[in-house]
């Protein structure tokens, strides 16, 4: 019998603060109207085996904020990454799980005027970078309306760990 553990994790840094959730809702003002709503998933047409479309659903307590798919993922987890571009909203993180590899990409995506986009680029990661502790994405303290980007990358016959500052907006 498998047992099921939640919880939810709040790290700390000088220039990041990400709420990790597990199975549960990640609070936050994703809108940034000054109140804080709750994000959570549904995962659709996926077997345990990650056959079928594997599409998972960001849905948010405040209805007037737009649902959005991320595809293929089999669930995953969620993150509040804190306003990581100073527009006043805070960022969502979705790590998704998958059947095969231990390569998956992080996703950032930030509210816009017409929906939710990437704020970057699926970031790459490896079991090894989030073993290390080597979180993907967090604000530059030294160059303002950047982000540090924590990625994994195949080189050299090895899973190396970069880091890159890059301007967002």
């Amino acid at each position: 019998m498998k047992t099921l553990i939640i919880t939810t994790i709040t790290l700390f840094s000088t220039s990041c603060m990400a709420q990790e959730g597990s199975e549960e809702k990640v609070q936050g003002d994703f809108d940034g109207n000054g109140t804080k709503e709750y994000v959570y998933t549904k995962v659709t047409d996926c077997s345990d085996e990650c056959d079928g479309k594997c599409e998972t659903t960001i849905y948010f307590s405040d209805r007037n904020i737009k649902p959005f798919i991320i595809s293929p993922a089999k669930n995953g987890t969620l993150y509040n990454l804190g306003d990581l571009n100073g527009d006043g909203k805070e960022e969502i993180g979705f790590y998704p799980d998958w059947c095969t590899s231990c390569w998956h990409p992080f996703y950032v995506y930030t509210l816009g005027k017409t929906g939710w986009k990437p704020l970057v680029p699926s970031i790459p990661t490896h079991c090894n970078q989030w073993e290390a502790d080597q979180f993907p994405i967090k604000k530059d303290p030294e160059k303002k309306g950047n982000v540090i980007i924590t990625s994994s990358q195949w080189k050299d016959d090895d899973i190396k760990i970069t880091n890159k500052s890059v301007k967002v907006e």
